[in-house]
């Protein structure tokens, strides 16, 4: 246990989000011995993916190492945008117009589709259109936000605007940043209560959850393949991967191409209310322009400031991170000086070489990861679009089937490059090269 005076007594080494959204213990669901569809992992993904192949009347079943949504689908921040990272120009360059315009489309409808899900399904998750401020942590790149958002992006309009610092005070009781964007449509949510809905949906639907049930082989047979795993063996018609983060060996080919990164979250103690109005006098999402850039906000019931980003250069643990991502929040809130930390957690999120999630099948074999720090809204969707291929229903195409999914020579899914990789980009954020 930490021993520092940055821990409340009361201190928890575990996601925020469990303590309305406990972990999911439910025991007693056997493996059968064969489904119509076997989805592996449990986040937001699978069970989108594992929804739509139940609902259009497959058996489905879905094998999880832990307990359901054990992974970032519960320990993320909860903050949902359109998710796509490169511009329309950087997207163009690489794919061409047509196919830039139709992943930034696929952006915007991942977060509509998000929204209208929780609205339709019934789902309290605190779902809220809050908008999102971006903080410049340097003049120069005030300068490059604002020709960010004024560059074309024909896929949507995205209604966002400068904040100059001389304004900052009404988004944000803060001195470190040089001013900033507004995007007015991304929101946030809860992610324990989205995931808690969203698993009670699928059971409600059919669908087989087997907890703690590691798949460890997969075989590819003249027709279908068989899974093993810590249970027993399953045979199925479908296979959807939907690891992200937590891909192991099970498939090389799409091992090689994620990388896995942790990220690392704060809940406060609780802090008064005057000021907690005085240094997010709205419920936006924030995040900032840093290449290791720092995402926070309010709890939803505003009594906690949640904070998380990259601590170190290498793979750290909730006991060391936490004290480093206080000292950062202190740094840019000195008035939450002397506030203490009520929960550290961790979690692993999955990049691409080429910073854009991706998704695809072969031979009934489908997959959907490396949302790249963005998926909250992008799993879900993405899940969806794949699980309507899987069960062979209309609706299912994305733009992201249309690309490549790139890796690199030597890379086998370790990433050897991270601790120096992350050091260039600290020097970048601090020379704003």
């Amino acid at each position: 246990m930490p021993r520092t005076s940055a821990f409340a007594p009361d201190y928890k080494a575990a996601p925020y989000w469990w303590e309305a959204s406990p972990p999911d213990t439910a025991t007693g669901v056997s493996l059968p011995a064969e489904a119509d569809v076997v989805v592996v992992g449990s986040g937001y993904t699978g069970l989108h993916a594992a929804l739509q192949t139940a609902r259009a009347g497959l058996g489905t079943v879905v094998l999880e190492a832990e307990t359901p949504g054990w992974g970032c689908s519960t320990r993320n921040g909860g903050q949902v945008s359109t998710s796509v990272k490169p511009s329309f120009a950087a997207l163009s360059a690489r794919f061409g117009a047509e196919v830039a315009e139709a992943i930034l489309r696929d952006g915007q409808a991942s977060l509509d589709f998000t929204q209208a899900f929780i609205a339709e399904e019934g789902i309290d998750a605190d779902f809220r259109s809050v908008g999102r401020f971006h903080g410049a942590h340097l003049a120069s790149s005030y300068d490059q936000l604002a020709r960010s958002i004024a560059a074309p992006n024909p896929a949507f309009e995205t209604g966002a605007y400068m904040v100059p610092r001389a304004e900052m005070s009404a988004e944000l009781g803060t001195e470190a940043y040089h001013g900033g964007a507004v995007f007015p449509k991304h929101a946030s949510l809860d992610p324990g209560k989205y995931h808690a809905g969203l698993l009670a949906l699928c059971r409600a639907a059919g669908v087989r959850i087997v907890p703690t049930c590691r798949a460890t082989e997969l075989e590819r047979l003249d027709a279908g393949f068989r899974l093993r795993t810590e249970q027993g063996a399953i045979r199925a018609g479908k296979v959807v991967l939907a690891t992200n983060g937590y891909s192991g060996p099970l498939s090389p080919w799409h091992l090689r191409r994620v990388i896995p990164i942790g990220s690392y979250v704060i809940a406060t103690e609780p802090v008064a209310p005057v000021l907690m109005d005085r240094l997010f006098p709205t419920d936006r999402v924030l995040s900032d322009t840093r290449k290791l850039v720092y995402y926070y906000r309010p709890s939803p019931d505003r009594t906690r400031v949640l904070f998380g980003g990259r601590v170190s250069l290498a793979e750290s643990d909730p006991d060391r991170s936490g004290p480093i991502l206080l000292a950062e929040l202190i740094r840019l809130f000195p008035q939450l000086e002397g506030t203490r930390i009520g929960h550290s957690w961790a979690g692993t999120v999955a990049y691409s070489f080429d910073t854009l999630m991706h998704c695809g099948e072969d031979a009934g074999l489908f997959h959907a990861m490396g949302y790249c720090g963005s998926g909250v809204g992008m799993a879900g969707y993405l899940g969806m679009k794949i699980g309507r291929q899987a069960a062979g229903l209309d609706g299912g195409e994305t733009a992201f089937d249309r690309i490549p999914h790139p890796t690199r020579p030597f890379y086998s899914g370790s990433p050897w490059f991270l601790a120096p990789s992350v050091l260039v980009y600290r020097i970048r954020d601090r020379f704003g090269w």
